[in-house]
């Protein structure tokens, strides 16, 4: 297993429940093999097709009511972003030997939602059980049928218990090996000059949600200045790993030599484009100038570093931001501000999964992390790390995986 990547679309078409792949218009974008078999369908006429062109209502039976619930069910998916299990399900399925003849059938469906980089449903995970000869058994004979389908749901729920153990397996060991990666390529904090800065990497409970974040920290050539990032790659695992050393190295190095941030994010954004998978990275770079007492910074389609005022006002760096890596098909300069602070305030740079939830818009966010700043403004940069952490974290369960870096000015 260590040396063998997992074909995650072999292991979808070997599942031994019927499972399919909507989009969130309900449009097949996906069927495995049991699925087909069961429906009696072909792969061309469910993929790329609409789920109730493909499996419409008996129009026969006035009290039919499969493709209503159905489409309920699906649709409080898209909205909430939960998972959505359904009541046994009489749906009758047209014969695909005999058109116009249509089949007594009984389902036991789940609807769950897969969420893209921005919390938002990208897919919907369609998943059904067919009972029907269960439920026809138990009409024959209640007390046969009712051990009948004991025995068959025991079965069942035994397969599934060792594919999703399987599945637990290769999941733990990815996660552990891109969190070792994770580990060896983001630096660990050091004094820089007079200033040290408490940084934080919080990975997500979720195997598959790991190691697409980064934060770095350089001291820049002149006086007294050093330069931090934040980053976000989209996707996870150990591709995001990959992508993520490479580009946060390559930041690094172009804030040495480069006149400011918006170069540097100018420089990262052309390296991006011959980077596979870099496409759609968001980050900001700040640079801090003591002796000017300036912080001048640009940011790549990334949330805006937050600075907290001593009175306790915070202010969100976003007067130059421009979309993410590779967002753009010709090549612009990217914007550049500056503003001042004064000594003892501090700058906060974090990644999204601080602060987003997928039930809130984003103004909504950046208040909580605003009110979190202000009532903890008098505690020191590690102590406010931990505070931040535990306030704005979801209790128990976080499904992003999260970076933070803290810095006394």
């Amino acid at each position: 297993m260590e040396d063998t990547a997992i074909d995650y679309a072999a292991v979808f078409q070997a599942l031994p429940g019927m499972v399919a792949l909507l989009t969130p218009e309900l449009v097949y974008a996906d069927a495995n093999e049991e699925f087909l078999r069961m429906s009696g369908r072909t792969r061309e006429q469910v993929v790329g097709r609409y789920l109730f062109d493909v499996f419409p209502d008996n129009p026969t039976d006035p009290s039919a009511n499969g493709m209503r619930n159905l489409a309920a069910s699906l649709n409080r998916v898209v909205r909430s972003g939960e998972r959505d299990a359904m009541a046994l399900q009489r749906y009758d399925v047209e014969s695909t030997q005999r058109p116009g003849e249509w089949e007594e059938r009984y389902w036991s469906p789940v609807n769950a939602p897969v969420l893209g980089p921005d919390g938002k449903v990208v897919l919907l995970i369609h998943k059904v059980e067919e009972v029907t000869e269960l439920i026809r058994a138990r009409e024959r004979d209640p007390g046969d049928g009712t051990r009948v389908m004991e025995a068959e749901l025991y079965t069942r729920a035994r397969e599934l218990q060792d594919v999703n153990e399987r599945l637990r397996e290769a999941h733990a060991h990815e996660r552990e090996v891109a969190l070792a990666l994770q580990k060896a390529m983001l630096p660990a904090p050091h004094p820089l000059g007079d200033h040290r800065a408490a940084v934080r990497y919080q990975p997500a409970t979720d195997a598959l949600n790991v190691c697409g974040d980064w934060y770095d920290l350089v001291g820049l050539s002149g006086a007294d200045r050093i330069g931090i990032a934040v980053g976000d790659v989209v996707g996870h695992g150990l591709a995001a790993a990959g992508v993520m050393g490479k580009l946060r190295s390559a930041l690094s190095a172009a804030s040495l030599v480069a006149d400011g941030p918006a170069q540097a994010l100018d420089a990262l954004g052309l390296y991006a484009r011959s980077v596979d998978g870099a496409e759609n990275t968001t980050a900001v770079q700040t640079c801090i100038d003591w002796e000017s007492h300036t912080i001048t910074y640009s940011s790549a389609g990334h949330l805006p570093p937050a600075l907290l005022c001593r009175d306790g006002t915070v202010s969100f760096l976003d007067q130059a931001t421009d979309p993410p890596l590779g967002a753009r098909p010709e090549h612009t300069l990217r914007p550049e501000a500056t503003l001042g602070f004064t000594e003892g305030d501090i700058l906060v740079l974090y990644t999204d999964g601080l602060i987003e939830r997928r039930d809130e818009d984003i103004d909504r966010s950046l208040a909580r992390l605003a009110d979190a700043l202000a009532r903890h403004r008098r505690s020191t940069p590690e102590s406010l790390a931990d505070a931040l952490l535990h306030d704005l974290l979801p209790a128990g369960r976080a499904t992003d995986d999260a970076a933070l870096v803290i810095i006394r000015l």
